[in-house]
């Protein structure tokens, strides 16, 4: 799936030059849950599904992370459309065809999961392949902002700044877009992913560190029988 591979060198940028800020979830939680606040989440959808690109970092952090307090939030939910196509993706060329097919398929996996990264990535590569540019170009202004939600939120290189991720997935898409390969996981306790990498050399970073406290908190308080 060479050509699915996202190359997102805006996101890149965006990690380089705006400094992380950790998370203020309480705060979060309550403007996205305030119909007085202009964070409202119901507002912030549908300005997001309105196609707009005007919507800031600070509307992205809170569309991203206040999905989390949103009453349908389950984090290992998986749509059932995501893996239909699975074959599709591991080519390397594709038919007019076989891009509708992709396109109509991340429409149907977005409708249950909006922010699933995977296949916002396989949404753009199929538009570019049609040449319709203006719909993929909306489409990736979304793929980096979300991107930007997370990585802004540390640096992710240490248990004390690790990022914030609202699905264990978005780990890894994070992982690949900076083009690190994982070598190892292992869950820290309170509620800590730490993923090892192959190092580029012998003073890369090794290791990043995600935070899923929250994912975890949310998932059983709604679902108690699974803890």
């Amino acid at each position: 799936m060479n050509k699915l591979i996202p190359i997102l060198l805006a996101a890149l940028a965006l990690m380089a030059f705006r400094e992380p800020v950790k998370p203020d979830l309480q705060m979060i939680r309550s403007e996205v849950t305030n119909p007085d606040s202009k964070y409202y989440y119901p507002k912030l959808m549908a300005e997001y599904e309105r196609n707009e690109t005007i919507q800031t970092w600070e509307d992205y952090r809170h569309l991203y992370l206040g999905a989390l307090f949103q009453e349908d939030f389950n984090p290992y939910r998986r749509s059932a459309y995501a893996g239909l196509i699975e074959e599709l993706y591991y080519k390397s060329r594709h038919s007019r065809s076989e891009c509708d097919s992709i396109i109509k398929y991340a429409e149907l996996s977005l409708q249950d999961n909006p922010f699933d990264l995977r296949q916002i990535n396989f949404m753009i590569y199929a538009l570019r392949e049609k040449q319709k540019n203006n719909v993929a170009n909306i489409w990736q202004f979304r793929l980096n902002h979300l991107l930007e939600a997370i990585v802004t939120t540390g640096t992710g290189t240490s248990a004390e700044s690790a990022w914030y991720v609202i699905n264990p997935q978005h780990e890894y898409y994070v992982l690949n877009m900076m083009g690190r390969v994982a070598k190892n996981h292992e869950f820290l306790s309170p509620g800590l992913d730490h993923i090892s990498v192959v190092p580029k050399d012998d003073k890369d970073t090794v290791s990043y560190y995600f935070d899923v406290r929250h994912i975890l908190d949310e998932y059983y308080r709604k679902f108690p029988e699974e803890e």
